[in-house]
């Protein structure tokens, strides 16, 4: 005798549960692997610092932000990684906010949260960036003009 013809609802439900966690998963993976569109730099600017304000990540979480941004140069002061910056100007709070909010609630892994922050590097300043400004009076400057958008947060230079 079959277990389907001895145990039928037993099969059913089971077979309801791998459906339902299959469709789960597939919203998960779905959700981790739709791109983020970037449309609005002053919008999104000002969503990604709140991010980085109210995200606490897990120490699992902060290890995957860590080897995405450890090795990429910050665009504001190259000789400082995108993990640490030399301040914690306001594109710096940018990029560590999208990074906390793909991680957190994307579930993105090391590469998906550099090829993202990649992304709003070239978004914000198509033009690319000197990698010196910070030292160069930068500071003060908008993103698209080499400069890191200010240091208050309240008060970001567009």
């Amino acid at each position: 005798m079959r277990i389907q013809e001895k145990y039928p609802l037993v099969t059913v439900l089971g077979l309801a549960a791998l459906l339902a966690l299959g469709v789960g998963l597939g919203k998960a993976a779905a959700k981790r692997d739709a791109a983020i569109e970037f449309t609005d730099v002053e919008k999104q600017t000002q969503e990604f610092i709140q991010y980085n304000k109210t995200i606490t990540l897990t120490p699992e979480q902060e290890a995957i932000k860590y080897e995405a941004l450890a090795d990429l140069p910050a665009p504001c002061c190259s000789d400082r990684s995108a993990y640490t910056c030399c301040c914690s100007c306001n594109m710096a709070q940018s990029w560590w906010g999208l990074s906390k909010h793909v991680i957190a609630n994307g579930g993105y892994d090391a590469k998906q949260v550099r090829e993202v922050v990649e992304r709003w590097f070239a978004f914000i300043n198509p033009d690319g960036f000197s990698g010196d400004s910070c030292y160069k009076g930068g500071c003060a400057r908008s993103f698209e003009n080499n400069g890191c958008g200010g240091m208050d947060d309240k008060n970001v230079v567009f």
